[in-house]
């Protein structure tokens, strides 16, 4: 594979990846490996299948399709492509709010600056990538380096906590407990939301795309789901050592405390730039994903791709620096954020059997069976999360 291929496929991967590793992807992670300690490996494994499949769906029919997420929608029936955007856009915004709030408290900790000026300084980070004339090969950068990087910390602290790798093991395969809620969380945060789309749209943005290029995509797309999975497991077996020593993990902020406590000072640092790096590189996943819904409402959009960009950054930021911790708006988008994925796991699936879609292409049954599972135990958690908020 020539460098100039495997550029915007490698991109894709890291921009998916590292959409999915935010905040709330670092605390939830631990939250859970408290709770259920070693079986919670399990949950991971499982996750991983239902990730893969929920991801090789939607990439392979933006690909062999050649048109974004809510064309397709479109092509189904006129105004499903507006209401997925609407739905994608705002999971997005509110999101975001939370990521700017993450990469403000991760300059707090390596700094003691004051968390809204650390959001601000972040926001301006952000938008110089989008500043700049080559956007798209800054971002692929900007998210191949701070994700290298956010593995290579949390391998560090990992090894610090010396978790017990043969009883991860086997409890990832033999649980003495399994909680539906946890594998189910944990589907919708790696790739609910506008983190499904991230990769597939950045790969039509780069003209990969048609049967042909479909080898690529699976490629890229098992890439992804893998990266933030090992991303996964590394901040699984780091918790996993500090809870087997009987430590109190703090419930304000738990993998601050799990970091510290693993590795001291120098580990209360290290999860000061892990945060960071997640937060920022969800910030533009978030950001880019969103927008690219948004060019399919009008041409305004399309000819300001830039500029609409830079405006939902800043958007964000200042919902943040006006709201203070948006914890009330990123409960709703996690409710929201967990139908999304079903619902558009099943536009997915109707327009990979449509001709007039995706042609002659005739999509594997077993991508079928998996998405449908998927599609099925999302929507049952999606609605009891949001029965449960109404009550």
């Amino acid at each position: 594979m020539n460098k100039r291929k495997q550029n915007p496929l490698l991109g894709a991967a890291f921009l998916m990846a590292t959409s999915a590793i935010g905040p709330g992807f670092l605390t939830q992670t631990v939250v859970f490996t408290e709770q259920l300690a070693a079986s919670f490996g399990f949950a991971i494994l499982v996750s991983v299948v239902l990730d893969i499949a929920a991801q090789m769906n939607v990439w392979r029919v933006v690909a062999v399709a050649g048109k974004s997420a809510q064309e397709i929608a479109n092509m189904i029936f006129p105004g499903l492509g507006i209401l997925l955007t609407v739905l994608i856009v705002f999971g997005g915004l509110a999101f975001n709010i939370g990521n700017i709030a993450g990469a403000g408290l991760g300059i707090n900790v390596l700094f003691g600056i004051d968390t809204v000026y650390g959001a601000i300084i972040s926001c301006l980070l952000a938008l110089g990538v989008f500043v700049v004339r080559e956007a798209m090969i800054a971002m692929d950068n900007a998210a191949r380096i701070l994700g290298f990087l956010m593995i290579g910390l949390t391998v560090y602290v990992a090894i610090a906590s010396a978790p017990p790798l043969g009883l991860a093991l086997k409890e990832s395969f033999a649980p003495t407990k399994i909680d539906l809620q946890s594998i189910l969380t944990i589907v919708g945060g790696t790739v609910g939301g506008y983190i499904t789309f991230a990769g597939a749209h950045r790969l039509l943005d780069a003209g990969v795309k048609g049967e042909g290029a479909l080898k690529d995509v699976d490629r890229s797309a098992v890439t992804a789901i893998g990266l933030a999975s090992l991303m996964r497991i590394l901040l699984f077996l780091a918790a996993l050592g500090v809870v087997m020593t009987g430590a109190a993990i703090q419930k304000a902020n738990p993998a601050a405390s799990m970091f510290q406590i693993a590795a001291g000072d120098v580990g209360y640092k290290l999860f000061g730039i892990v945060l960071w790096s997640a937060a920022i590189t969800s910030v533009i996943g978030s950001a880019y994903t969103s927008v690219s819904f948004l060019r399919g409402l009008h041409s305004f959009f399309e000819t300001n791709q830039r500029l609409v960009t830079i405006l939902f950054i800043i958007t964000s930021t200042l919902i943040f620096i006006w709201k203070g911790q948006p914890v009330k708006v990123l409960l709703l988008a996690g409710a929201l954020n967990g139908m999304i994925l079903p619902l558009a796991l099943t536009l997915m699936l109707i327009a990979a059997h449509r001709k007039k879609i995706v042609g002659t292409y005739k999509h594997p049954m077993w991508m079928s069976v998996l998405a449908m599972v998927v599609i099925i135990t999302m929507t049952y958690i999606g609605t009891n999360v949001i029965a449960a908020s109404l009550k």
